[in-house]
């Protein structure tokens, strides 16, 4: 067995035990620069930046009194297509579903047994 120590021009020093073919490989890649550093630890994506959430949008909704007086999903959904923003009533649920769970909104039926919201 064969031993090493290696000192980069980082001021990183590197012992390697090994076979004379394993060391020499070891250098070949270290001159070619073909070893890539250790990636840092990965955060979790926030999206594009200027990008308008859904939650947010309707948010915004919210604090502007929008759901003062109870609007079912379909008006939610005109809405917001007349900001600009366009969602099929199948997004809209379950978000609206979490905004009742976190207490911004309540629940309740309406007239024709369907679920409106109003804050």
């Amino acid at each position: 067995m064969a031993k090493a120590e290696i000192t980069t021009p980082e001021g990183i020093q590197v012992k390697i035990d090994g076979t004379l073919a394993e060391i020499t490989a070891v250098l070949r890649d270290l001159e070619k620069g073909t070893r890539s550093a250790p990636t840092p630890l990965r955060t979790k994506k926030k999206g594009r930046p200027g990008r308008v959430l859904l939650v947010d949008q309707i948010g915004s909704m919210i604090d502007d009194g929008y759901f003062k007086k109870p609007k079912d999903l379909a008006s939610i959904k005109s809405s917001l297509a007349e900001m600009g923003h366009h969602y099929p009533v199948t997004t809209l649920s379950p978000i609206m579903l979490r905004l009742v769970r976190t207490r911004s909104l309540r629940r309740i039926r309406g007239d024709n047994k369907r679920w409106v919201y109003v804050n």
